[in-house]
């Protein structure tokens, strides 16, 4: 035994376990412990290997240090302690293996998670099993092992939905859903996604639940559930053309603007022509009057267009004055970041990552374990997002426009309570 690597020992000892079984109580915990020493020891193998420039008993030529046998390590982990062999070389600076060495030794619980990471970033359970194969094919981790590894992102996903939201203060706030499949054999069913842009830039991903379709009352509940946590007032909501979001948001934030998308509202715009008509001058007029220097530029755009295309294309002109104002809220806000939030594209592209790594899942069916799939999938996806300047002069430009809104809705209140109504504004505190 005395020419077998560390490793390989290690290796035997988990095709033991696989084959024979142990006397423990909990066979798991034992597995998962020799898969993170087998880690670690295939890890600072490879390490020495690179610094030697050879494999295990191969003599160098013209090359400098050597092997020098192992030491023990150990870390500690949640599944207990986990003893390992290091493999010690002399003559060489061995300073990036010492490294190494506490760098695995602080990170121990990042190596537990290495299969929960694979799954949550795309990799079936069934390519973790082959990952996890052994030399002689027997894979180390089982998909029921797995999927009790996963149960890990139920508990993110958990905390991420119940977390306090008062620290976060939303200048814009994007909301969007996707149907997915929770329960096999049933219709598809909403799960409703929000984010924001804050105050200081930051883009941070704020809630992601089932909704069961986007009707009012759904959509009312979710939006509910960010206010009792302590979500404050945008400045302005995006969000698509769905009816219930719509009337939700308005319900809720009814002091905010509301942005209609406009990657939505073009899609709609471009399906009332036929294939045969060429739509392309159209679209530019739309898109000039949507993308406009300012509200009233874009009023004066929009009565041209109907002037123009109302008797040739009426669905189409229709469809261009429906909640128009709502089109153009986005030119009320300081121009460098209307680009950035005149749309929900964001949320679609991350909707596309989350649809990739479902399929890649196969047949996943059920709420639990497609939520903490999707969870795992846009709070990743998420990490990579970057964040929008808000200069000292937009800053002033955004106070100046809360104090109007905050005068409009005053104004509505007070008609409201009048009227035997009122609604609540709690705006979070600008810098």
């Amino acid at each position: 035994m005395k020419k077998v690597q560390a490793s390989q020992r290690t290796r035997q000892t988990i095709s033991d376990l696989l084959t024979k079984g142990t006397g423990r109580e909990d066979p798991l915990s034992e597995l998962i412990r020799l898969a993170v020493q087998g880690m670690i020891e295939e890890a600072l193998e490879g390490a020495v290997r690179d610094l030697l420039g050879r494999d295990y008993y191969r003599h160098g030529t013209g090359t400098t240090g050597y092997r020098n046998g192992y030491r023990r390590g150990r870390v500690k982990t949640s599944e207990g302690e986990v003893n390992y062999s290091a493999p010690q070389v002399r003559d060489v600076d061995a300073g990036s293996l010492k490294e190494l060495r506490k760098l695995l030794g602080g990170r121990s619980e990042a190596l537990e998670r290495l299969a929960v990471e694979m799954y949550a970033r795309g990799c079936s359970t069934r390519d973790i099993e082959a990952i996890f194969r052994d030399d002689e094919g027997q894979s180390l981790l089982s998909k029921s092992a797995v999927s009790e590894l996963t149960e890990v992102l139920w508990a993110e996903y958990e905390e991420f939905a119940t977390r306090d939201l008062s620290q976060i203060r939303p200048l814009y706030l994007f909301l969007d859903g996707i149907a997915e499949r929770l329960r096999p054999g049933a219709k598809r069913e909403t799960v409703l996604c929000a984010w924001a842009i804050s105050w200081d830039g930051s883009k941070v991903l704020i809630h992601l639940a089932p909704g069961t379709k986007e009707s009012t009352e759904c959509c009312r509940d979710f939006l509910q559930d960010l206010q009792r946590r302590g979500l404050a007032d945008p400045v302005l909501v995006v969000t698509d053309g769905a009816a219930g979001l719509i009337r939700a948001v308005e319900e809720c934030f009814s002091a905010s603007l509301r942005q209609r998308c406009l990657a939505h509202r073009m899609r709609n715009l471009m399906s009332k022509f036929s294939a045969a008509e060429i739509a392309t001058e159209f679209k530019q007029a739309a898109k000039a009057a949507y993308e406009a220097p300012s509200v009233a530029m874009a009023r004066v755009l929009r009565e041209d267009l109907v002037e123009r295309y109302g008797k040739q294309y009426p669905t189409a002109v229709r469809c261009f004055e429906e909640d128009f104002e709502a089109c153009i809220a986005h030119l009320n806000c300081p121009a460098t970041h209307r680009r950035a939030i005149r749309t929900t594209n964001l949320l679609e592209r991350l909707f596309g990552e989350e649809r990739r790594r479902l399929r890649a899942a196969g047949s996943l069916f059920g709420e639990r374990p497609v939520l903490k799939l999707m969870y795992s999938a846009v709070i990743r996806a998420s990490d990579s997002w970057r964040g929008v300047k808000v200069t000292e002069f937009e800053t002033g430009q955004l106070k100046r426009l809360l104090q109007q809104l905050a005068k409009v809705h005053q104004k509505e209140n007070l008609l409201a309570v009048q009227k035997g109504s009122t609604t609540n504004c709690v705006y979070g505190p600008p810098p």
